[in-house]
């Protein structure tokens, strides 16, 4: 299995002050930067484009940057968010006319590919494209808003995603996003996840006596995970 990635979303930092916001919490030991792109019609929120991962490159950030595309149609997007600096891009399959299309469209644009799943969204969109995917990201809240509780019911669903993953023999990334916290995310491993998006329980814990300000939220988290697979 995949060594656990913490990845703070940014939608819960304070864009008065990104760049910093990002640096910090990198900094404290978080892993990869989590996008959530909304569009005010796939979801109903409105979030960022391509032009703020951009930004971010342009100020320094090297680590690997996370797209959830929540946009319907997704095609158009994809190639922005891939020259502006993306790393991972992943997408819902009811947002796409063409999964199989859309997720090479990804690889074409240079990045890593990933389907996204809500709650109640069936995995069988899985059994024709897994060899094209490197990122499998389940929703534990149904998106549009930050700040949700976790519901129980998908941890079945990552056991059953890591069984298909392990059955695959491919490296694959199992992504959780959604009241992701340090009293959750012990258990939340242990069913399967190796990559876990947090944002409020991130940026809403930020100590001013931390020398990076999330020092101690991300090692609170990184205990928990280490428990995990004590």
């Amino acid at each position: 299995m995949n060594e656990f990635w913490i990845a703070p979303s940014i939608l819960s930092a304070d864009f008065a002050r990104l760049g910093e916001e990002v640096d910090n919490v990198l900094k404290s030991g978080a892993d990869i930067v989590h996008f959530d792109v909304m569009d005010n019609h796939y979801v109903p929120n409105l979030t960022i484009g391509p032009l703020v991962c951009e930004a971010l490159r342009k100020h320094g950030v090297t680590a690997p940057i996370d797209v959830h595309l929540m946009v319907k149609p997704v095609d158009r997007i994809i190639p922005d968010f891939a020259k502006a600096g993306a790393s991972y891009i992943t997408f819902h399959p009811e947002a796409s006319e063409h999964v199989d299309r859309s997720l090479q469209l990804v690889k074409d644009s240079g990045c890593k590919a990933g389907l996204v799943f809500n709650p109640a969204t069936p995995l069988n969109y899985l059994d024709h494209v897994m060899d094209k995917l490197d990122m499998i990201l389940l929703m534990s809240v149904n998106p549009g808003f930050g700040g949700q509780s976790f519901i129980p019911y998908v941890l079945d669903k990552v056991r059953e995603c890591r069984r298909r993953i392990d059955a695959s023999g491919r490296n694959i990334r199992l992504e959780i996003d959604g009241g992701v916290n340090a009293k959750n995310i012990r258990e939340i491993a242990a069913a399967g996840c190796d990559t876990f998006v947090a944002g409020s329980a991130v940026f809403g814990a930020g100590q001013a006596d931390d020398p990076n300000r999330y020092d101690s939220i991300i090692r609170a988290l990184r205990g928990e995970l280490a428990q995990a697979r004590a």
